[in-house]
């Protein structure tokens, strides 16, 4: 059988490993959400850019008029 010290040692490493890995997985979420911040906002970027381009499309079409035209896009230049 093995020794109550032993044994003691055994669950002690067992515990620094679980914490070490919990710590470390830790700092890989909090660099994963950093990252995907940096992602979400040039994201938001394109997304205004496309939607001007859809509204210069629209108005190139004769969906809209040049007063609709300007309302929309001063409207989508103040949301950035």
């Amino acid at each position: 059988m093995m020794s109550m010290m032993g044994g003691g040692m055994i669950l002690n490493m067992i515990v620094w490993v679980i914490v070490l890995g919990l710590i470390i997985y830790g700092i890989v979420l909090l660099i994963m959400k950093l990252g995907t911040k940096k992602a979400d906002s040039s994201m938001f970027e394109k997304q205004g850019d496309s939607a001007i381009e859809i509204l210069r499309e629209r108005f190139a079409r004769g969906e809209i008029d040049e007063q609709e035209f300007e309302k929309r896009k001063a409207f989508l230049g103040n949301k950035k």
